[in-house]
């Protein structure tokens, strides 16, 4: 049997040259390389699939940058993008970056570095300086979450499914209804979900107040802080609210609940995420579903694609489902 030594006395190196090109570790000359990288092919050895990347260039490792490891949404995206990257035998390295963007550039330059076949971003902002570091990764990338042109992503229609959401709202007698997003940097939760909102209530002719509309973070905490913001400020308290995400969509019946208000008698709730948990509070959550794991899928399928150089859809645009339940 081959092992480390034979292939070290064969390519006239020592042992622990050879292990630091099979692990892509440490300095080895070039020269010296291409005589370790000759020999594993030669002999066809092969201790783990460290050996087989050299000879076919790739480590079989998609890194995955994902906002945070706290929410279902990620988690979602991940399940689907493990199920599908399996059936090919590549694994998976997660990064995560607390929604900061220093650690998502960080975490590019981290995964490049650690050589992966492909990464797959789940992105929170389409900011410039992001956009144009995306651009110059000479990998293959694809981008979940987010619509960003000239590159391949998969993304939500977060407009249409905000309209159709305040739509429903009207259908269910609302025309007071508030507003609980989240910051503007985040283009499709934060800005095409109160694009899509507000367009709709412009069209029916119906008034939003500014106390109406109020902004968070993605949790629950700052879900129920806007809630008192919107029922404090407000010298007409709306009947309904449409929350961009379940998450503060619950934090407002949080408040609402503690204000002895009801739901939705008081004030009618509806949030966007299909969370497991939205099911199971009282009353369960009208909601919006977006088939994360499906995005997961499609993603890397896409990638897979790109890596094998073969043809793959630019642009995905999935399609959504209202749930309704008693929130509304």
């Amino acid at each position: 049997m081959i092992t480390i030594k034979h292939i070290a006395k064969m390519a006239r190196v020592s042992r622990s040259t050879v292990s630091r090109v099979l692990n892509n570790s440490g300095y080895v000359s070039e020269e010296a390389r291409k005589r370790v990288e000759k020999v594993i092919e030669d002999t066809g050895y092969a201790p783990s699939e460290q050996a087989k990347s050299l000879r076919t260039k790739k480590t079989k490792v998609i890194g995955v940058i994902l906002p945070t490891i706290q929410t279902e949404t990620p988690s979602r995206i991940v399940t689907g993008l493990g199920r599908e990257l399996s059936k090919h035998g590549y694994q998976i390295l997660l990064a995560n970056t607390d929604h900061n963007i220093e650690k998502e550039m960080e975490n590019l330059d981290l995964l490049k570095v650690r050589q992966v076949d492909g990464i797959v971003l789940i992105a929170t902002n389409t900011e410039p300086e992001l956009l144009k570091k995306l651009e110059e990764m000479d990998i293959p990338l694809v981008i979940v979450g987010q619509e960003a042109d000239g590159m391949m992503h998969v993304s939500y229609d977060d407009y249409h499914a905000a309209r159709e959401l305040t739509r429903f709202f009207m259908e269910k007698g609302h025309e007071k209804i508030a507003f609980i997003g989240v910051d503007e940097t985040d283009r499709a939760v934060g800005y095409l979900r109160k694009k899509g909102f507000l367009d709709e209530m412009r069209e029916q002719g119906l008034p939003v107040e500014k106390e109406w509309i109020q902004k968070g973070i993605f949790d629950i905490e700052s879900g129920y802080e806007a809630m008192n913001r919107v029922v404090e400020t407000s010298e007409v308290r709306p009947t309904a609210t449409f929350a961009v995400t379940d998450r503060l969509a619950i934090g407002a019946m949080k408040y609402l609940k503690e204000q002895g208000l009801h739901v939705p008698a008081d004030m009618a709730i509806a949030g966007i995420g299909a969370s497991e948990m939205a099911q199971y509070v009282d009353p369960p959550l009208t909601t919006v579903d977006y088939q994360n794991e499906r995005a997961g899928e499609k993603a890397a399928q896409q990638i897979l694609a790109k890596i094998d150089s073969r043809p793959f859809q630019e642009k995905i645009i999935l399609d959504y489902r209202l749930i309704v339940r008693d929130s509304v």
